[in-house]
């Protein structure tokens, strides 16, 4: 049995790699004492830990590794900074540790930064993508799809391109496209961090469409149907399909561009669709968690590759 570990914006999501699903809020798994944490987590797969084979997580920016490593050998859970964009909740944190303590084998993929074996303009940025979304690739190519681009559209938008099954670049959520919670700083967000009105971190997290609607939550704006909820869909699927058009400027500069994928609410997808004048195709919330634990799958029977991204573990 293999198992995957999406460290999301909000929520901390398990998948299996025969398509079982669970999830905890980063607050609720923060609290946890270890051990209840480990039987929530192995209730909620319907697995027993004596059946686990092996892990893959994957944990905040995964910028201090580029390679697929043992847990046991990522130090500093694999990020070069515990500081960076976004709230530090604790969840995350607490499932990394309490795995580490555990004797359940794991591995920690990296994120897609500047030291990542990309095309070398894409290294212009210091970060592209978190690991979340190594996993939701490979659960793409291995739905026999080789080049594609995929753009995952929630609390913020990352979109990564992949040409001849390895991923070639990524756009992070601090640069491009805003998301529903988290965005690019503008102008007068950089005027508010230089007078210390926020911090950058704080201006980044209240950077999403939200940031000009009074709802909370991407719940909200649907179930409304007034013009302020309108409008911030729309300018989610406004940026997303700028991104998507721009990251096909890579990827077609490397290969002959074949599939678009988005993952995110289906109504986002369909404006995107219909801005792009190309069928876009859907992913769920549970792709990149089932896609970590088909990458633990591969990795225990023998692959030392998996979408350009060399492996460092040894099967014990």
């Amino acid at each position: 049995m293999f198992i995957g570990v999406d460290h999301g914006t909000v929520a901390v999501r398990f998948g299996t790699d025969d398509g079982q699903t669970f999830e905890l809020s980063r607050e609720t798994a923060k609290k946890m004492a270890d051990k209840r944490l480990l039987e929530s987590i192995l209730n909620g797969l319907n697995v027993e830990k004596s059946n686990i084979d092996l892990i893959a997580i994957s944990y905040s920016m995964g910028d201090a590794i580029t390679k697929i490593t043992d847990i046991q050998r990522a130090t500093n859970r694999g990020v070069r900074c515990a500081k960076g964009a976004g709230t530090f909740i604790g969840g995350g944190t607490h499932v990394f540790d309490m795995l580490k303590k555990s004797d359940i084998p794991a591995i920690v993929l990296p994120g897609i930064h500047s030291r990542s074996d990309v095309d070398l303009r894409m290294k212009m940025f210091s970060h592209g993508a978190s690991p979340e979304k190594v996993g939701a690739a490979y659960h793409v190519l291995l739905q026999g799809y080789d080049v594609f681009i995929l753009s995952d559209i929630s609390s913020n938008t990352v979109t990564l391109g992949v040409a001849d099954g390895k991923i070639i670049g990524a756009i992070d959520a601090c640069i491009f496209a805003p998301g529903i919670l988290q965005g690019p700083l503008d102008l007068e967000a950089i005027r508010d961090v230089n007078s210390g009105k926020m911090s950058a971190s704080d201006a980044f997290s209240s950077g999403g469409v939200l940031k000009h609607a009074t709802y909370k939550s991407i719940v909200d704006l649907l179930s409304m149907k007034d013009g302020v909820s309108r409008l911030a869909i729309d300018r989610l699927a406004l940026f997303g399909a700028m991104e998507i058009a721009a990251m096909k400027v890579l990827v077609e500069d490397h290969s002959e561009l074949k599939h678009i994928f988005v993952c995110g609410k289906d109504i986002i997808r369909q404006k995107i669709s219909l801005l792009l004048n190309k069928e876009i195709l859907g992913l769920d919330r549970w792709c990149a968690a089932i896609g970590c634990a088909e990458i633990a799958r591969d990795v225990y029977a023998g692959k030392d590759n998996i979408l350009g991204i060399n492996v460092d573990y040894t099967r014990k």
